[in-house]
């Protein structure tokens, strides 16, 4: 009998400590939160990866158009030779855009997990707080879609001015259509990514006052 009694006990203890393991191992919405937002960084590394690599290809083209501008008809197999190069460097471009686009998709799938746990949040101050960081992020994932977009016209305008170096009848008038063409892209392309980067300025302080707020430690 006293065995008996003695194993009831035990079972009574061991469901105690379950329930209060359960209790203490339980996730808080702020843990959540921090938990998602430092997987958004991880999501976004390859992105960052490409942003080096992308201003070197961008130098090395610059400096192939120049060496073809520069240079007259008589050179005819330098400028073919030049402009094959060029393309080339374009191809890669795209390469690493393609990347860059990719890590951002992922980072967009993970950071969308904030929409349900902002719900969860108690702080009144951390649910507003939480609300600014989910739409400012969304637009700037939205702004880099436009960024991709306009890109890829740059490229395919670039690859199309390479093309037309390599005509022997090439028209005058229809080079300078092109280059004015190629110069109204890139002009916005570098609108749009001026406004991607204003967000993610805007995304970044308002998550470091959302962790100050919520007494949580910023990973850089």
């Amino acid at each position: 009998m006293y065995f008996k009694n003695i194993g009831g006990y035990l079972y009574f203890m061991i469901a105690i400590c379950l329930i209060l393991s359960g209790c203490i191992n339980k996730t808080t919405p702020v843990e959540k939160m921090y938990d998602v937002l430092e997987k958004v960084v991880s999501k976004e590394k390859v992105f960052e990866e490409q942003q080096d690599p992308l201003v070197t290809l961008e130098k090395e083209e610059k400096e192939k158009y120049d060496k073809i501008i520069g240079l007259g008809m008589k050179e005819y197999d330098l400028i073919v030779k030049l402009s094959d190069e060029a393309i080339a460097l374009t191809d890669k471009r795209k390469e690493h855009m393609d990347k860059e686009t990719d890590s951002l998709k992922e980072s967009e799938q993970e950071f969308k997990k904030v929409a349900d746990i902002k719900d969860d949040l108690d702080n009144p101050e951390l649910k507003k707080l939480t609300t600014e960081l989910y739409d400012i992020m969304m637009q700037r994932y939205r702004a880099h879609e436009e960024l991709y977009r306009e890109y890829s016209e740059v490229l395919k305008s670039d690859k199309e001015l390479y093309g037309m170096f390599k005509d022997k009848s090439l028209a005058m008038e229809d080079l300078e259509a092109q280059v004015s063409k190629l110069n109204e892209t890139y002009k916005k392309v570098l609108e749009v990514n001026e406004n991607f980067n204003k967000l993610t300025e805007q995304y970044n302080d308002k998550k470091l006052l959302f962790y100050k707020k919520a007494g949580l430690k910023l990973n850089k």
